[in-house]
């Protein structure tokens, strides 16, 4: 196989294999593969709609009138569109890891903003989900907190809540199962709660003249597929 000689500045780097340009190729061919069968994918589902209802896409492009503001986990099991068998329209969504509503987070805020004054959603869902692995990772970091406190990511900063939440519940009597189960469900409850006390929701259940907007906290079950909702809260709550 060839090789290379590399020469950077005094120094002067020896024996770098080269690949010759079919293998380079198929490396490339290889590696693009998982994004060309989403494309593919894509054109074959394009032409489905087309063909069902032609004229789908000239009304998408009009403009957007969902109900619902879904804010939920990035974990790829869990996609709002395919789990409630929703069409593109149908849900407005925010996701991220561990489905957080940090007050301080403006990103989520814009989100729920623009949902409420521009879209005109009349609920928002709060949707976590079984073996969360951001949950999971705060119970591992909640234990070794005290002995290997670690660096500061931003991933620790983001989960540095849900983990004092974990600190907070008493998991002593649970097996691993049932501990990964009450952080989860404690977990969507303090979102709903953060939801409820954020300012563009106050100022929409303060206004008489606003429309009506309702919280629903959500968790779904990896394992049969199936959302149980554990709170509803709106502005008579």
């Amino acid at each position: 196989m060839p090789r290379a000689t590399y020469i950077c500045g005094a120094t002067i780097l020896r024996n770098f294999f080269v690949l010759p340009p079919v293998h380079l190729a198929l490396l490339r061919s290889m590696s693009h593969k998982p994004i060309q069968t989403l494309l593919n994918a894509n054109e074959e589902w394009a032409q489905r709609v087309i063909k069902d209802t032609p004229d789908f896409f000239a009304q998408s492009a009009t403009g957007q009138k969902p109900k619902i503001l879904w804010i939920g986990c990035s974990d790829s099991r869990v996609p709002e569109s395919v789990i409630t068998a929703s069409k593109p329209g149908d849900i407005f969504v925010h996701r991220n890891v561990a489905n957080q509503f940090h007050l301080h987070d403006d990103s989520a805020l814009s989100v729920l903003t623009f949902a409420i004054k521009e879209v005109g959603v009349e609920h928002v869902v709060l949707v976590g989900h079984t073996n969360c692995g951001g949950a999971m990772a705060c119970i591992e970091a909640a234990k070794d907190a005290a002995a290997n406190p670690g660096a500061s990511t931003a991933l620790t900063r983001w989960l540095t809540p849900l983990t004092a939440l974990v600190r907070s519940l008493d998991l002593s009597a649970c097996s691993a199962s049932e501990a990964l189960n009450k952080v989860v469900e404690a977990n969507i409850i303090m979102q709903v709660d953060n939801i409820c006390k954020s300012e563009p929701i106050t100022t929409a259940w303060a206004d008489p003249d606003a429309k009506k907007v309702t919280v629903h906290g959500w968790m779904y079950d990896l394992a049969e597929g199936r959302i149980k909702e554990l709170v509803v809260r709106d502005a008579q709550a």
